[in-house]
């Protein structure tokens, strides 16, 4: 195994950091190094709000229910789909662009994803720590406010990174079995795979380093999808341009 594919395995998310700031620079190079990612069509859907107002930082926290990750973090951003500039775009030749559709919401996402997963490959890469907040769209109406975030764009998540104060286990997934079907799906073999990750997963849970915890992956799926999450989406998408036509 390489070296990157062993980074890529290593891979936790850090909720705590030393405080110590991570140079602008850096950061930009970073994005930079992320912005080579692969984009459909071309388009580029996407923009990041870099965060380095304290009070705005601080909002960005409460807002997303995760503030004391913000509070040792060595840079916070949040990630945007963003078919402004593809309007602009169009407007320099007389076109009014059509971004509210279901397919340009699922390419924006996925410009989004492969940017922002770019961004944290290039940082881990560095011996940085990073978390995934997707708890940015709880408040997307006023995180948009908070970043005068404009029509056809609308938060996707925050992320905080910095300089890990401990390492934390790798936690397993799903066996390679049970994400692969060769030609064509096989729903037969979940019952036997998802019972041996059940196992492998609780025990996991119960003997790693921190918050130890008796759960398996079914219990936890089954207990999440049961509700609608975050029913406020439809109508914040939709006011922000994206009326799913």
């Amino acid at each position: 195994m390489n070296d990157v594919q062993q980074q890529l395995r290593n891979h936790t998310s850090v909720r705590k950091y030393t405080g110590e700031e991570i140079p602008k620079e850096k950061v930009y190079e970073m994005l930079e190094t992320a912005q080579m990612a692969a984009t459909s069509h071309f388009v580029q859907a996407y923009s990041v709000i870099y965060v380095t107002d304290e009070e705005k930082k601080q909002k960005l926290g409460e807002l997303s229910k995760n503030d004391f990750q913000f509070k040792t973090a060595g840079a916070s951003l949040l990630f945007c789909v963003d078919f402004k500039r593809l309007q602009i775009a169009g407007q320099k030749y007389g076109v009014d662009i059509t971004a509210d559709t279901a397919e340009n919401i699922l390419v924006g996402v996925n410009d989004v994803g492969l940017f922002a997963q770019n961004f944290v490959v290039a940082a881990e890469s560095e011996g940085y720590g990073i978390c995934y907040i997707g708890g940015a769209r709880t408040g997307a109406a006023e995180i948009s406010e908070l970043f005068n975030l404009p029509e056809y764009v609308f938060p996707m998540f925050a992320m905080t990174l910095g300089t890990p104060t401990k390492t934390n286990d790798s936690k397993p997934r799903l066996p390679i079995d049970a994400i692969v079907h060769e030609n064509g799906y096989d729903v037969e073999k979940y019952d036997a795979l998802l019972s041996q990750y059940d196992e492998d997963l609780n025990n996991y849970y119960l003997n790693r380093n921190a918050n130890q915890k008796n759960e398996n992956w079914t219990r936890q799926m089954a207990d999440y999808l049961v509700k609608q999450q975050r029913p406020h989406m439809k109508d914040f998408l939709a006011s922000k341009g994206f009326t799913w036509k």
